[in-house]
């Protein structure tokens, strides 16, 4: 009894796409080989996603999961197992829509609300499964339906809440639901529309203004808002201008504010009435009259030396009778100046500033645009000098110069020249500066300044300014006479010298053997120095350089020379005589002892027995001296 699976396949009926309501039928079929003609029980397995549905034991080859009502919820992945005689095979996965959601059920927590109050929903799918999407809408008669969507991914019901605004009488809500089946989304129909009265918690404000909306600054206007309300606790009512609160009540029906009228409470009135969430509001709006214009305050002159003569007058288009008074504005408060519509003074500085006048008719008092008075002290002789202190700059180096004029009432304008070049103008307080970044060496044109403000007496100019140019030093050398090799106990000059820079240039020479030594120093109003070394020993010898050095601050080196101390003549002489003489002595003691011995042989034996004699005789105690 041999068998084999070959394949097992699941299919659905009528298709694969069924419509909610519908009879729908999974059968799984499994193809078998078999040696003989034998009875085989197979174990029959359906999952949806995974999860087992149906099962089934037969002996036939096919099992059939039958489904009477297709829903939204037997959408999904089917597979079919198969299992006998100890082998098992699946079949490949089939995907099975059910179109159509159903209908979903909206229910409210209340069927009659007040204004202010909200509305809780609640919409569900029973036969769906999550994750799935709500959508609630509040339906209002003559306006757009707002919408409210819900994500729920773990159930098949939502709740929302609608605010009930003001204006809200007769109030519908419906939902619909929305799934999404392999990226396409698939919506339910909408549900049954549910009904929502709302009730009024008090009626909409009424605003008045007495004596009327349209009146004359200066006259007092009175306003009143009121309402009727069913429940007094929690009332409040609120007045607004331009979303300021000019006055407010709680637990009244009735509000009232009043004002002497100006040309600013002209515009948009606002009374709220709020209990709770619910809010009313009713507008008004007031225009209000001018009764006068805003005075002009004339000035005889705005720019002016000091001690002169400012004459300020403030008067009234077509309008004559009125309280003047003339301030000079202050950041701590005005200054009172007069109590009259014309004041006359002489000024000094401290008069600089800005003027008002105001004026005063039934109580409303207007205010004219401020007119700037600028009093001016002349300028001071200016004085121009370089930032760094010392009149010079090295070449190559910018210049930076600064004009200053001690008094002087600003702004003041500062004009640089060189020579008779104007370079720059610079307009400031009490200082302006200058760089001069074109320094030459043969430039010899001097710097000045001239400072002038709005005051009469015109400009002032300093005295000329004198720039010393120092050149850096340039190109350092250094040679010495003799050159090279120098006698000991000679004398030797060196000389060390630049092809350019501005004196005094400081010079300085060293000496460098295991270590360097500042041998000579000495500052010059020339471009050489010579250094006579009046004696010359072995200790000198080594290597030279010389530095120079100016007010420009560089350190110019040299390149180094180098010298030897040898011996003198004379020294080599006496050497030489030390080293002859033992030689000669012993070259004439040798022949000498060869001719003796030649002729008198006994007698040279004689005296040399006599002479070793002498030597060991003579001999120092250590054993280690020999002497000859």
């Amino acid at each position: 009894q041999v068998f084999t699976f070959n394949t097992v396949e699941i299919k659905v009926q009528p298709s694969v796409k069924v419509k909610n309501g519908a009879p729908m039928s999974i059968v799984c079929h499994a193809d078998i080989s078999k040696s003989t003609d034998f009875q085989l029980k197979h174990n029959f397995t359906i999952f949806k996603d995974g999860k087992l549905v149906f099962m089934t034991v037969s002996d036939k080859r096919d099992a059939q999961y039958e489904i009477s009502m297709a829903r939204s919820s037997d959408t999904g992945e089917y597979e079919c197992t198969v299992e006998a005689g100890g082998k098992t095979k699946s079949s490949n996965s089939l995907h099975v829509w059910v179109t159509g959601m159903t209908k979903p059920i909206l229910t409210a927590e209340k069927k009659e609300v007040l204004e202010g109050e909200v509305v809780k929903l609640r919409c569900e799918l029973p036969e769906e499964v999550p994750p799935l999407h709500f959508f609630f809408r509040k339906i209002k008669m003559n306006s757009t339906p707002k919408e409210k969507h819900v994500f729920e991914p773990y159930r098949n019901f939502s709740v929302v809440e609608f605010s009930v605004e003001e204006g809200d009488n007769i109030l519908q809500f419906d939902c619909f639901g929305r799934r999404n089946v392999k990226l396409e989304f698939e919506s339910s129909v909408h549900s049954n529309k549910t009904l929502v009265t709302v009730r009024e918690p008090f009626i909409k404000p009424t605003l008045n203004a007495k004596p009327s909306s349209n009146i004359t600054e200066g006259d007092r206007i009175q306003f009143e808002c009121s309402t009727v309300v069913a429940r007094m606790r929690g009332i409040e009512i609120i007045l607004q201008k331009n979303k300021t609160i000019l006055n407010s009540v709680r637990d009244e029906r009735l509000l009232k504010y009043s004002a002497v009228a100006t040309l600013e409470d002209s515009g948009e009135y606002l009374c709220k009435v709020e209990q709770g969430r619910a809010s009313k509001t009713t507008k008004l709006n007031v225009v209000v009259s001018e009764l006068f214009p805003k005075p002009i305050l004339a000035a005889s002159m705005s720019k002016l030396d000091e001690n002169k003569e400012l004459t300020l007058n403030c008067n009234i288009s077509v309008f004559r009778k009125a309280n003047f008074s003339i301030l000079r504005k202050n950041s701590n408060g005005d200054i009172w100046l007069t109590n009259s519509r014309n004041l006359t003074m002489r000024v000094n500085v401290n008069d600089t500033g800005s003027y008002i006048c105001k004026a005063e008719v039934k109580g409303i008092v207007k205010e004219s645009k401020p007119v700037r008075i600028n009093v001016y002290a002349p300028v001071s002789k200016p004085t121009l000098s370089v930032v760094s202190g010392l009149p010079e700059v090295v070449l190559g180096k910018p210049l930076r110069l600064i004009c200053h004029s001690v008094m002087g009432t600003p702004p003041i304008t500062f004009t640089f020249y060189k020579g008779n070049e104007v370079k720059k103008r610079v307009t400031n307080d009490t200082y302006a500066t200058f760089l001069d970044e074109n320094i030459r060496q043969n430039d010899k044109r001097g710097y000045k300044c001239d400072a002038r403000n709005n005051h009469s007496s015109g400009m002032k100019t300093s005295n000329i300014l004198n720039i010393t140019v120092i050149v850096p030093i340039r190109n350092a050398s250094l040679g010495s006479i003799p050159y090279g090799e120098v006698e000991d106990g000679s004398e030797t000059a060196f000389l060390c010298s630049v092809e350019e820079g501005s004196w005094p240039i400081h010079f300085r020479i060293f000496r460098k053997t295991d270590h360097e030594v500042l041998v000579f120093e000495k500052s010059e109003n020339a471009d050489r120095v010579i250094w006579r070394k009046k004696t010359m020993n072995r200790q000198d010898t080594g290597t030279y350089y010389c530095m120079a050095s100016n007010k420009a601050n560089v350190d110019v080196k040299s390149h180094p020379i180098t010298i030897s101390v040898i011996l003198a003549a004379w020294q080599k002489g006496v050497i030489a005589a030390f080293v002859l003489i033992p030689i000669a002595g012993a070259v004439t003691l040798t022949l000498w002892w060869f001719l003796c011995k030649k002729k008198k042989g006994n007698e040279c034996s004689a005296l040399a027995t006599n002479l070793t004699s002498e030597k060991l005789t003579r001999q120092h105690n250590d054993g280690d001296y020999y002497s000859g």
